[in-house]
């Protein structure tokens, strides 16, 4: 079980990844832009959950009994990385 937590956070934090990108991508985007800030959110958060379902859809084929804990630590591990990271860049201004 130790196992399938530590992998459910280890997908979490996978699953923030294209947010991530998705952010640093918005400041690229001119106001002439044909692809707004939120298209490009949108789309991050798009790829961020078929990631994390997709995750999830394996440990469910590998290990039916560990998948409850897995998406668990999976969704706190999101949600503690996301957290942190706005938290962080509030602290830094």
């Amino acid at each position: 079980m130790v196992g399938a937590i530590a992998l459910g956070l280890l997908s979490g934090v996978a699953g923030f990844i294209p947010l991530l990108v998705g952010l640093h991508l918005t400041k690229r985007v001119t106001a002439t832009s044909n692809f707004g800030y939120m298209s490009i959110l949108i789309i991050a958060l798009i790829i961020s959950f078929v990631l994390m379902f997709a995750f999830a859809l394996l440990c469910v084929a590998f290990a039916r009994d560990l998948a409850l804990p897995f998406v668990l630590a999976e969704a706190v591990a999101l949600s503690v990385v996301a957290i942190g990271y706005g938290v962080n860049r509030l602290v830094r201004k």
